[in-house]
């Protein structure tokens, strides 16, 4: 059976992209726009993997990212966040975000800088994936 990969990113570009790349190598996919939308398709179907920008109106891709390994139901889904913010700079947010809220999140699963190079990202889902 065919992994789910939800694929949350407000760029169109970016989700026709990833989507394509990832459905030509047998993979099943859910797409979203902002994490609003993408917490939504995650509680409707739980996917094997995310992908997930960070910048996004409505519902930033930190929120989500947050919100997914906070809780016990999802916390075991790989997240990979691809993003044109520098992954220190992620980090860095994470950290802020875990003294002000007083809540540890790990690392993501994995990160890629915009844009993505295909074999980069390939290798990275098959890693998260196995």
């Amino acid at each position: 059976m065919a992994k789910t990969i939800l694929v949350v990113d407000d760029e169109m570009d970016i989700r026709t992209f990833i989507s394509t790349l990832l459905e030509s190598n047998g993979y099943k996919l859910r797409l979203a726009e902002n994490g609003e939308q993408g917490m939504q398709k995650l509680k409707d179907e739980k996917p094997d993997l995310v992908t997930l920008d960070v910048m996004m109106p409505k519902e930033s891709g930190i929120k989500m990212y947050r919100d997914i390994k906070t809780n016990p139901e999802y916390q075991d889904i790989p997240v990979l966040i691809i993003s044109g913010l520098a992954k220190k700079t992620f980090l860095h947010s994470q950290k802020v975000l875990d003294k002000f809220k007083n809540q540890q999140v790990p690392a993501p699963d994995g990160y890629i800088e915009k844009p993505p190079e295909p074999e980069e990202l390939m290798a990275e889902v098959k890693r998260l994936l196995s």
